[in-house]
C-alpha cells in the first residue's frame, strides 16, 4: 500500500505518509455500508524543524456507515454530506485537540493490476493556526488484497 495525504494550509502545504488503510463494503442487515480508515506514518525526516506539522506527526481519516446501494466500489465516487445530528467522517490527531472533516469526497477507480484507488478530498479545520476557515486536503491511496501467512508449527 502507498499514499500520502497533503493539507493545504496558506503557509504551507503538509504532507503525510500513509502508514495503513482499508476500504471495505459492509453487508449488515441487508444494507451495505462503506467503511474506509487511513492512518499516516508518524515518521518526521522529511518535514521542516519549523513545520506546522511538527505537533501534529499523525492523523488518521476514518469513514463509517455510510449507505451503499451495492458492495461494488470501482469507479465510483461519493459526495458525503457531513450534518450535524449525522456525521459518517471523522479525524484523528492522536492530541487532545479536536478537528472536524468537511465537503469529503471519495474517489475509487481501478488501476491496471485491478487494485483499488482512492482519492479523498475535502476540507478540515485548520487545527495547526486555529483559524475559522476549514483548509483543504487530497489524500491519494491504492489498496491491495493481501493473502493471510500461514505459518506451520
Amino acid at each position: 500500500m502507498k499514499g500520502v495525504l497533503k493539507i493545504y494550509h496558506p503557509e504551507e502545504t503538509l504532507k503525510y505518509h500513509i502508514k495503513n488503510s482499508y476500504s471495505k463494503a459492509v453487508f449488515l442487515n441487508n444494507e451495505h455500508f462503506l467503511e474506509v480508515e487511513i492512518i499516516t506514518d508518524d515518521n518526521m525526516d522529511h518535514v521542516e524543524d519549523d513545520s506546522l506539522q511538527y505537533p501534529f506527526p499523525q492523523l488518521a481519516l476514518r469513514l463509517f456507515d455510510y449507505p451503499l446501494d451495492s458492495d461494488q466500489l470501482g469507479g465510483r465516487t461519493f459526495e458525503i454530506k457531513e450534518e450535524e445530528e449525522l456525521s459518517f467522517c471523522e479525524v484523528d490527531l492522536f492530541s487532545n485537540q479536536d478537528a472536524y472533516l468537511y465537503e469529503n469526497r471519495l474517489e475509487f477507480n481501478n488501476d491496471s493490476q485491478g487494485n483499488t484507488e482512492l482519492i479523498w478530498s475535502g476540507t478540515i479545520d485548520d487545527f495547526y493556526t486555529e483559524s475559522q476557515s476549514p483548509i483543504p486536503f487530497k489524500l491519494k491511496c491504492h489498496f491491495q488484497e493481501l493473502e493471510p501467512e500461514f505459518i506451520d508449527e
